[in-house]
């Protein structure tokens, strides 16, 4: 264990320096990032992106997923021990930790935070992560720079549940908390112990961090000054990089990035295929004959085939977006099952599968509607977010190929939340084109694989509803979900998990379609700069950005 940890930092460190080349490091200046105003700046209750962004470079964690490497490393942890059966973990900070108002960090804020985000009175977005079968994970302090978590059951992905649960200052929040107002009580002058403390919140306008003296990684950050520059419209960002007045551009828009790479002053990022996998879904519980259609997989293998992704990849992205077959990405190589099943575009293909599933067009007329034995016309309605101009993009490819062989499907643009309540609330829709986002390891997609999962769309367990039918592959899937999380063998679990994928892919509850890439653009005088397909895409090692001069 502890020699895997060398080799992942060692791997890490490579990356970094590929990234950063023969530039030199010069310490000082200020960099402006293009981003969205964060709606809070207290790791309790943030769940936007942007407040995030801001929190991780204000906030130290105790193991870190590298987001080069995709690994973990240590953090504010120099190094921990796991217990034979899996279910211990030892941590020991570094010597000498300090939050940046200078106050020492040492095991009892390690204590408090978990003791916070454990308690169901303070509403923390990670509590859940907290707890096993539901069973919370017990933090014991052993001495001042030491302390122990014991889990109910092995649980495999512990080192990376650490990862941005940022830990916090016990003397600064401790009589809040118990007087139940750390919500309410969460100040700008609430130190952290990231590379950065906050210098200036300028409503509407911008967040100015300051370098962090007390920073364990000294000397760094480089940086004197990281602003945080407020824009929510994608089009203002592009036009204030481009008149140099932000220096990082997170996110470009896959129709910007051509523009971007032809001016000299301007460097452009692919970081290749992302973490977010977009698909096309179908209600297993629809009223009838949809629904006999829906729970047909040769009926949704046909749909695989008929779709032409390189369209997609051409048309909605400019090429910047792969193929996809599983809910794996190609950018996800420690997770990544080659053996997936395939369905390049094949519209002879998937003719030939809806006749053998029993479906037939009048007199094979190109361009006549396809009918179910019973005589039904297969049509249907597949909603897809209003807000959403690439998915609305990818709707009318995905409409037009499936009318090639007879299906018509509606594509019908919904307001987000109204569709969000349609699907995964009320159970009230036939097919919705949609797409999520893994964090990188299986974990992340509990909800979605497992039967009982909030986000198992297709065939939802629906509130006072009995359960619906499943299929025994889903009951497979449920049983090989829960081994691999209590399995402690990387090789064994990454086999689970391949499993897993072969039966999705085979079986088609998601017909995916295409995961974009990660663009992001900087100005020629950004160093450092490695942007990531793991959030937060630019920021994540902020602390090594540098001005080349």
């Amino acid at each position: 264990m502890f020699k895997r940890r060398i080799h992942n930092t060692l791997l890490a460190v490579a990356v970094l320096a590929q990234a950063v080349g023969l530039q030199a490091q010069h310490p000082g200046g200020t960099l402006v990032v293009a981003a969205t105003e964060p709606r809070t700046l207290n790791p309790l209750t943030a769940v936007d992106q942007p407040s995030r962004d801001a929190i991780y470079a204000l906030s130290g964690d105790l193991i870190h997923i590298n987001r080069a490497s995709m690994m973990t490393e240590p953090a504010l942890a120099a190094n921990w021990k796991v217990s034979r059966d899996g279910k211990q973990y030892t941590i020991t900070l570094r010597p000498g930790l300090r939050f940046s108002d200078g106050s020492p960090l040492t095991a009892d804020d390690v204590v408090f935070t978990f003791q916070v985000h454990l308690d169901p009175q303070v509403n923390s977005t990670q509590h859940d992560l907290l707890s096993i079968d539901g069973k919370p994970i017990v933090v014991t302090k052993i001495d001042a720079n030491t302390v122990r978590f014991d889990f109910p059951a092995p649980y495999a992905p512990a080192e990376r549940l650490f990862d941005s649960i940022w830990i916090l200052p016990r003397a600064k929040l401790e009589k809040a908390y118990r007087e139940g107002k750390i919500a309410q009580s969460w100040g700008e002058d609430t130190p952290g112990a990231g590379p950065f403390r906050l210098k200036e919140h300028l409503t509407g306008q911008r967040l100015i961090l300051e370098r962090n003296p007390y920073y364990w990684k000294a000397p760094l950050p480089y940086l004197d000054h990281l602003e945080l520059s407020f824009a929510s419209d994608a089009n203002t960002q592009l036009l204030r990089l481009r008149a140099g007045e932000v220096d990082i551009l997170p996110r470009v828009r896959a129709e910007d990035f051509a523009a971007l790479t032809a001016r000299a002053e301007i460097h452009t990022f692919d970081a290749g295929p992302a973490l977010e996998y977009n698909f096309v879904a179908f209600n297993w519980n629809a009223a009838e004959p949809a629904r006999a259609w829906f729970r047909n997989v040769l009926f949704r293998r046909a749909v695989a085939y008929a779709i032409d992704r390189a369209a997609i990849v051409k048309l909605v992205y400019q090429d910047k977006a792969t193929p996809i077959w599983s809910q794996v990405t190609p950018g996800n190589r420690l997770w990544r099952d080659e053996r997936v099943a395939q369905y390049p575009h094949d519209p002879a293909k998937a003719a030939a599968l809806l006749q053998e599933a029993g479906f037939h067009r009048d007199g094979s007329i190109q361009g006549s509607v396809l009918k179910d034995a019973g005589g039904h016309p297969v049509e249907f309605t597949m909603m897809v977010s209003a807000s959403s101009a690439l998915r609305r993009k990818m709707a009318t490819i995905v409409e037009e190929d499936l009318a090639q062989v007879g299906i018509q499907a509606h594509a019908t643009p919904t307001e987000f939340g109204s569709m969000v309540d349609a699907v995964l609330h009320a159970g009230r829709f036939e097919a919705v084109l949609w797409g999520l986002s893994s964090e990188g390891d299986p974990y992340s997609e509990m909800n979605v694989w497992p039967t009982v999962g909030q986000t198992h769309l297709w065939n939802l367990r629906l509130k006072d509803q009995p359960p619906p039918q499943t299929e025994p592959w889903e009951r497979e899937v449920d049983r090989l979900m829960a081994a691999q999380m209590s399995d402690i063998s990387p090789t064994s679990r990454k086999a689970t998990y391949d499993r897993v994928q072969e039966l999705v892919s085979a079986n088609l509850p998601l017909v995916f379609l295409v995961t974009p890439h990660g663009l992001s653009a900087a100005r020629e005088k950004v160093g450092g700069f490695a942007p990531a397909i793991l959030e937060p895409v630019a920021l994540w090692n902020c602390e090594h950005l540098f001005l080349v001069r």
